[in-house]
């Protein structure tokens, strides 16, 4: 299916970074070296995402996905984790059904959300706020 060995293809949410590397296998997804099976159970389900519509989608799933997670919170960790998996996914199998699979389900599957933190504004102790009078 797959001409690579394998493939290292990276996602961003806010700080987190993170680094999926896929290979064919039997199905076994690490994070950060851990089992995924064994994350709590809303992160196990945001991670299974993508590989339950590559089952429903192509029908196997026989690759290997070790995930690398950096920085960031934990939610932003796991959303980051998400979009490598199934940036690898696609990129992996070359599927035009598969990415347009993704695409419908959750367009920020594959396209990374870009928003951050706004910067504090000289003077004031937030980003955007109107400063208070002490007069009336």
């Amino acid at each position: 299916m797959a001409i690579e060995k394998n493939l290292t293809v990276s996602g961003k949410r806010k700080t987190a970074i993170a680094k999926a590397t896929i290979k064919t296998g039997k199905g076994k997804i690490t994070v950060n070296k851990i089992p995924y099976e064994h994350l709590d159970m809303f992160k196990r389900l945001t991670i299974k995402e993508p590989i339950e519509l590559t089952k429903k989608t192509l029908g196997n799933f026989d690759f290997d996905i070790a995930v690398n997670i950096k920085g960031g919170g934990s939610e932003g960790q796991i959303q980051a984790g998400r979009l490598a998996i199934a940036k690898a996914l696609v990129e992996f199998t070359k599927s035009k059904e598969l990415k347009q699979a993704f695409i419908s389900y959750d367009k920020n599957l594959l396209v990374a959300d870009t928003r951050r933190k706004e910067p504090n504004k000289p003077g004031d102790s937030k980003a955007r706020r109107k400063r208070q009078k002490s007069f009336r």
